[in-house]
């Protein structure tokens, strides 16, 4: 299950319902009922936080957002560096610490394990002050 803290408005997630799962956007968090409004290709509809999951972050997920892997920056040792605007990620291989570091500017923040999209979009949003969709 998701945790209701890790979500934001803006943020992208999987919805479960009927046997269905779609990708939606977060479009309000309520903290109170522990509820989330999100938006799908269909449809808004309130979620209890058990009808949703997280999507797993993957290159395919990050070249789907418009990062572009730098091949000539990128060695096994190096990690694989992946670059949109002035924001990267550095990804590096199972067992290496950190796992993952995010770099923007004069900030670079050290993750020690995987994450997924919508902690990548919080942290992005944290960094840069702008969305990532």
């Amino acid at each position: 299950m998701i945790n209701i803290h890790e979500l934001k408005s803006g943020d992208t997630i999987i919805t479960k319902y009927g046997g269905a799962e779609k990708e939606g956007k977060i479009l309000q968090v309520d903290h109170e009922d522990k509820k989330v409004l999100v938006a799908t290709d269909e449809n808004e509809f309130w979620y209890d936080l058990d009808n949703l999951e997280p999507i797993h972050l993957t290159e395919a997920t990050l070249l789907k957002l418009q990062f572009h892997k730098e091949e000539s920056a990128s060695s096994p040792a190096g990690g694989t560096l992946y670059v949109r605007g002035p924001f990267s990620i550095r990804w590096f291989e199972e067992g290496h610490d950190p796992l993952m570091q995010l770099h923007y500017r004069d900030e670079t923040r050290n993750l020690t394990a995987p994450i997924t999209l919508n902690e990548l979009q919080n942290h992005y949003h944290g960094m840069t002050l702008f969305h990532l969709e």
